[in-house]
């Protein structure tokens, strides 16, 4: 078998196992101690989940960087381990904005998938969310749905890690670079998060308009 083919064979186990990862991690939505906030707290959802962001971002950048540091060839056995360390803080960070939004009760597999990975495989998440007005609707998938989403997600992962994994063979160069990005895609899947759930929040605060009365007779 040829370097070419191995490499190939390597890629496929890859982006197979990441997909199994993916539709195993999203099953289990972490419990948030964050609680709803109203308008006569002093601090608002918005502020509140910055805050959070922040500490998320820099913790996935530290978790990155450090499993980036084994150079060559041990930096490829870090790349899911780095991946699912990273998956973790976020998933946490998405229930914590759930949770501050009041929408920890719905907060299920769907929106935990949407919320940490719609940034990175935008049109494979075409059916799974639709917007209605001005909120998102997040719909509910069956396995073999969730599994062919996960698959689309887990090439493009594994296509960003492989792409990354060259900068492991230079370590600290490489950890800086992988801690960076680890930090940037954090922020991105808060922004999903606040959008989605903030939406719903605002329509579930607008009062029911008032039933309209016939002509007067």
């Amino acid at each position: 078998m040829g370097d070419d083919a191995i490499a190939d064979t390597g890629r496929a186990d890859l982006q197979e196992r990441v997909s199994r990862a993916i539709v195993k991690f999203v099953a289990r939505v972490p419990a948030t101690a964050e609680s709803a906030i109203g308008h006569e707290q002093p601090i608002t959802p918005a502020a509140r989940a910055r805050e959070l962001t922040h500490s998320a971002a820099m913790k996935t950048a530290l978790a990155a960087g450090g499993l980036a540091l084994p150079p060559g060839p041990l930096g490829w056995l870090t790349i899911l381990p780095e991946l699912t360390a990273v998956w973790k803080i976020q998933a946490q960070l998405v229930s914590d904005i759930a949770g501050l939004y009041g929408a920890s009760a719905t907060l299920d597999r769907e929106h935990m998938l949407y919320c940490l990975f719609r940034h990175t495989a935008a049109q494979a998440f075409r059916d799974l969310a639709v917007r209605a007005g001005e909120r998102i609707l997040v719909r509910r998938l069956s396995t073999g749905a969730l599994q062919s989403i996960a698959r689309s997600v887990g090439i493009g992962i594994t296509q960003r890690a492989i792409g990354k994994g060259v900068t492991r063979f230079v370590p600290l160069l490489g950890a800086a670079g992988v801690g960076a990005y680890a930090y940037f895609d954090t922020r991105q899947v808060a922004k999903t998060a606040v959008e989605l759930f903030a939406q719903a929040a605002e329509h579930e605060s607008q009062p029911a308009s008032a039933p309209r009365r016939g002509p007067r007779r």
